[in-house]
């Protein structure tokens, strides 16, 4: 069931594309919403709007906001007749878009007919935090020559607007283009599924690809019942299409639940049982207690078995994400707080840009007994 509330625009705090941030008026107390321009339409002070409430009402992971359904008394703009892709689909709140296979494409046809993407390099992440240490290393060592592209799955926030992320990358230059694929929508081109995004990608120029969901993860304390599995079935289509898959493992010594302590149960699960194919997993250096740790779980999980496990150091992260002015958390923590996190992304955005400058795999395997 939705938890649907009445209330009243009082103020517009921000506008990005796709995206407002409103406060609103809900029985005599401010509260926050987001307002999907492309779903409802723009709002402004005054306005009366449906609120789906059912997030925030339950404590859950949202940011604190409600988000608006309807503005009322408003039927809002037609869309444009070009495109006949839903997302959403058979929701109230279905969005018609034009997608990347559609014959209406501009330039479509090379990606209806390619089977393969050309040994492109693809970054696979498991949390959308993942993506600015993955970008940011990859532009420093690349440069700016390099098309990076972003593929947002529908494994977490389904509309990109969601993530300011992204738009800060973009606007940095980071982040060159996004494409969205499954039910997630609102990228510069949309994909049906994650095998057509991919090949769209290559087929505009595309010199590396990071692939992860959105912000937000579900998660259920349980071996598959996360939506990080789709890690290891994105390795699988890219090798299906011929491409060149790199995970990122994600890698802490700073969380206190102990399924993601050192590698996370997802990386373990996704790469360890999901991924029918090998890629490669890339760590930074570690010592000590904190080395033995992972040896053990890449051993035990089956991935140093399947997959090629290589070390790269990522030198200073706050060097990579201070050159461009980011500064990033995940679950809450920065770079101080969760050094191992930040420094695997980092070192898999390295190890891809040295792919892209030699043109050939140099780095060494990681010399596990």
């Amino acid at each position: 069931m939705i938890r649907k509330r009445t209330g009243f625009v009082s103020s517009i705090v921000s506008r990005k594309p796709g995206l407002e941030e409103i406060t609103v008026d809900i029985d005599g107390r401010p509260e926050k919403a987001i307002n999907y321009e492309y779903i409802t339409g723009p709002v402004q002070a005054g306005d009366q709007v449906l609120l789906n409430t059912t997030a925030v009402s339950m404590n859950l992971g949202t940011g604190g906001y409600h988000f608006v359904m309807a503005v009322m008394g408003q039927n809002g703009s037609d869309p444009g007749r070009e495109g006949h892709i839903m997302k959403l689909r058979y929701t109230p709140l279905q969005v018609k878009v034009l997608a990347v296979e559609e014959r209406e494409q501009p330039s479509g046809k090379g990606c209806r007919s390619t089977v393969s993407i050309d040994g492109i390099p693809v970054v696979i992440g498991s949390l959308h935090s993942m993506l600015a240490p993955v970008a940011a290393a990859i532009r420093s060592r690349a440069g700016a020559g390099v098309k990076i592209v972003y593929l947002m799955t529908d494994g977490g926030a389904l509309p990109i607007w969601f993530s300011r992320l992204v738009h800060q990358l973009k606007e940095k230059g980071l982040v060159d283009e996004t494409i969205t694929c499954g039910h997630a929508f609102g990228g510069d081109y949309e994909a049906v599924n994650i095998y057509s995004g991919l090949i769209w990608a290559r087929a505009n120029g595309a010199g590396a690809i990071i692939v992860t969901m959105g912000p937000g993860i579900v998660g259920t304390a349980t071996a598959f019942g996360n939506t990080a599995i789709e890690q290891g079935e994105i390795v699988n289509a890219v090798n299906v299409l011929k491409g060149r898959a790199i995970a990122v493992p994600r890698l802490s010594f700073a969380d206190s639940r102990p399924r993601h302590f050192g590698i996370s149960h997802h990386t373990l699960t996704a790469l360890g049982k999901v991924a029918l194919t090998g890629c490669t997993v890339v760590i930074p250096p570690l010592t000590g207690k904190k080395k033995s740790v992972i040896e053990r779980q890449l051993r035990e999980s089956g991935i140093l078995q399947k997959h090629r496990v290589v070390e790269v150091d990522p030198g200073c992260v706050e060097d990579i994400l201070g050159a461009y002015s980011l500064s990033v958390t995940t679950m809450g923590r920065d770079t101080c707080e969760d050094p191992e996190f930040f420094a695997a992304a980092c070192s898999a955005g390295l190890y891809t840009a040295g792919l892209l400058k030699s043109g050939s795999d140099k780095t060494p395997d990681l010399d596990i007994c």
